[in-house]
């Protein structure tokens, strides 16, 4: 299963990750690799498009915090674009939606 596509965007000089699906127990080491190789090749924004995103529970929200710990090192920050009321929910729960970007 793959869940996640991501790309570097010249252009704005960005990491664009499409993230479909659940991120969840099963499917958050996946993502941690993607992040992982991402951050091995250049660091920059990130940018989640998470319109495609169904679900994510406590273990894809670590996957997260750990990046944003990682990226902001470098003085640059995760953005959550377009995610959807139930996961939206979540991050407003948790607080997280004070740490992280959400646009959308």
């Amino acid at each position: 299963m793959n869940n996640i596509g991501y790309f570097y965007d010249e252009n704005d000089g960005k990491w664009v990750i499409q993230l479909k699906g659940d991120i969840d127990v099963y499917t958050a080491p996946q993502l941690k690799d993607v992040i992982n190789t991402i951050l091995e090749q250049r660091t920059a924004d990130m940018f989640f498009d998470c319109s495609q995103l169904n679900y994510m529970d406590s273990t894809g929200l670590g996957v997260l915090i750990g990046a944003l710990k990682r990226i902001k090192e470098h003085e640059k920050n995760i953005y959550l674009n377009s995610l959807r009321p139930n996961v939206k929910k979540l991050f407003n729960i948790t607080g997280l939606d004070k740490i992280f970007v959400l646009e959308g």
